[in-house]
């Protein structure tokens, strides 16, 4: 099994020569494992760069296990050159919000004004799929979701295949007082996972101020990776603030508070390949 980062970014996307190395595009990550068609953690800017990779001698058929609905994470969607193609079908996995599918959110958002293109436009089909606590099969990925606090229905994937496993949990709500402590369904994502792929925002300073945003320290990731007992962390959703320098000092701290742990620790940048062996 194969994890790709395509896109890394959280909040918004961003562009400067100081971020080159990590990239500004925001959350989209691939699984690609011998056999299945491609699954996809978010649908952010990164998603073009996945797209523009795809076979264009056959028309795409993959899966999407979407986190949540903010504009960070579905604005590669109009951009996603597979679905300019007949044939071609996208399934998104993702949690509803009040009375409205996540159908209904996706159709409401992708049109006139907002948007000049509707969905129900492209030549290419996008199904969807409302999805909370729950436990299911993507051929042969068995997936288990769990929602997760942040700001709005969200959810965190654990995705098992053959023997190996790995989590995303891009937007997850550190306690807001600042302690260290996780909710049981957040938990259940992540114990002995083999990579978890974790919000990694804030510094304390920054969480201090932003508490109730909806995201985490860095310093909290790996508290939960060595908690869970992973064998991989994946620092991710970097601040836009943050430029390549200040990832760097930043994924070494929290490699070095994680030495003696087991837990090896890498910050997530554009175009890194995990490979996950059983």
């Amino acid at each position: 099994m194969a994890i790709t980062f395509h896109g890394v970014r959280g909040s918004t996307p961003c562009d400067d020569p100081s971020i080159a190395r990590y990239g500004g595009n925001t959350s989209c990550v691939s699984v690609a494992a011998p056999g299945e068609e491609p699954l996809l953690f978010d649908l952010g800017t990164g998603l073009r760069y996945f797209g523009a990779a795809q076979p264009v001698d056959r028309a795409f058929r993959g899966n999407c296990l979407l986190t949540h609905l903010h504009w960070d994470h579905l604005q590669g969607v109009p951009f996603f050159a597979p679905l300019l193609c007949e044939g071609a079908r996208l399934d998104v996995y993702a949690p509803p919000h009040g009375d409205e599918t996540v159908a209904d959110l996706f159709h409401r958002t992708f049109t006139p004004p907002l948007f000049p293109v509707e969905l129900a436009s492209l030549p290419g089909e996008v199904a969807f799929h409302d999805v909370g606590d729950d436990e299911f099969r993507i051929g042969g990925f068995q997936v288990t979701s769990r929602l997760v606090p942040h700001v709005g229905p969200t959810c965190g994937y654990r995705v098992e295949w053959a023997g190996r496993s790995v989590t995303y949990l891009s937007d997850h709500q550190q306690p807001r007082d600042g302690s260290f402590a996780v909710a049981p369904g957040a938990l259940d994502l992540c114990e002995g996972v083999d990579v978890l792929i974790h919000d990694a925002q804030y510094t304390p300073a920054e969480f201090a101020r932003k508490r109730d945003w909806g995201h985490s320290m860095i310093e909290y990731a790996v508290w939960l990776g060595v908690t869970a007992g992973v064998r991989t962390l994946v620092l991710f959703h970097h601040d836009p603030s943050h430029d390549d320098d200040m990832i760097d000092a930043l994924s070494a701290s929290a490699a070095a508070c994680a030495r003696h742990s087991g837990v090896e620790v890498v910050a997530a940048r554009e175009g890194l390949v995990l490979g996950v062996e059983g």
